[in-house]
Parts: structure tokens; sequence; C-alpha cells
């Protein structure tokens, strides 16, 4: 893989402020950018990576989109992860 993306869940409950959302993108198998829930923005790990997460982050659209996928990615699918014990 050249180019790819992850998207992820991490979390300790099903409740909503419970859960990260985690998308890290990766270019030649080194992750160049992440974008955390919990920290709310984009952070880049290389030149390449720093400069697009100031453009994203720089967009509202860009980061609205992404602060939503905790819900509608997250907590939509909790169910198949978690259970109660």
């Amino acid at each position: 893989f050249m180019e790819y993306q992850v998207d992820r869940c991490v979390f300790n409950s099903s409740e909503l402020n419970d859960i990260e959302y985690i998308l890290s993108l990766y270019y030649n198998k080194l992750e160049y950018a992440r974008f955390s829930s919990s920290v709310g923005k984009f952070v880049g790990y290389t030149e390449f990576g720093v400069k697009n997460a100031e453009r994203w982050n720089n967009d509202p659209s860009q980061i609205a989109v992404r602060k939503a996928q905790r819900e509608a990615y997250c907590l939509n699918n909790v169910g198949n992860d978690y259970y109660k014990a």
C-alpha cells in the first residue's frame, strides 16, 4: 500500500464522552498525520504531514466533519465491540 488511512475508535464505555475517534493517515507505512477527537485537530508527524495538518486545521468544515465522526462512526458501532458484563 502506498497511501492509506485507518479509522478507529478507542472507548472505555458506550457513553459518547468516553469515546475517542482517531483517523491516521499513512504513506509508505509511515504515519504522516493524525486527527484525534480528544485533541480536536490534525497533528502532523512529518514535514508533509505538518503542512497538510495546518491546511486542514484552517478549514472549519474539515474539522467539523472529523469531530462528527465520533458520533456517526464510533457511537453508531459501539455495540459491535463493547459489551457490558
